[in-house]
């Protein structure tokens, strides 16, 4: 028979317990460790792209300034900018040129009421369309009115604004004009 007999002044304290939660601490930590780690490893490797993006893009816009600086030092030479300027100078002239007299006199004959006259009309391109500077006689003041809403209400014209509104003295020439009125239209017809 074997006695089991303990001669220490303390008796034998098993630290199972501690081994077994410092273990599973540690398990827990290298776990958590390797997650923080994969994660800074990733967003490290998306960092890398996105500065190799930032780069090339870096250097496409470099690319891009060179080629405008070049093209700007290109078109401001003298034998250029005079060739641009010719070129403004002729696409007027052609703008000018195609401007329908006929079908605008057309449609201001559609318009206009008894007793108005057209004294001047004046066409100039203005950013692609053609302002009218309009001088026009009428015998009264409802004729004018009547001229006026017309202009106004039409789809061919746009923008009516009156620059100036004059009653001539009745003695002052031939015309039987009470009114000339000056305006200025946008064409919308060509």
């Amino acid at each position: 028979m074997k006695v089991r007999l303990n001669l220490a002044t303390k008796p034998l304290e098993s630290h199972r317990r501690f081994l077994a939660g410092a273990s599973l601490t540690a398990l827990v930590a290298s776990v958590v460790f390797i997650a923080l780690g994969w994660h800074v490893y990733s967003f490290r490797e998306a960092a890398k792209e996105v500065r190799a993006r930032a780069e090339k893009i870096r250097q496409e816009r470099a690319e891009y300034e060179a080629q405008s600086n070049e093209l700007r030092r290109y078109f401001a030479q003298k034998n250029v900018a005079s060739l641009h300027d010719r070129a403004d100078f002729i696409n007027g002239v052609i703008a000018l040129r195609s401007f329908n007299w006929t079908q605008m006199f057309m449609d201001l004959e559609r318009i206009l009421p008894g007793g108005v006259r057209i004294i001047s009309i004046e066409p100039k391109q203005v950013g692609g369309h053609v302002e009218l500077n309009l001088t026009f006689g009428a015998t009264n003041d409802e004729v004018t009115v009547q001229f006026m809403r017309a202009l106004e209400t039409s789809k061919l014209f746009s923008d009516v604004q009156v620059r100036s509104d004059i009653r001539p003295s009745p003695g002052s020439g031939p015309s039987t004009d009470q009114r000339v009125v000056n305006l200025s239209t946008f064409y919308l017809g060509t």
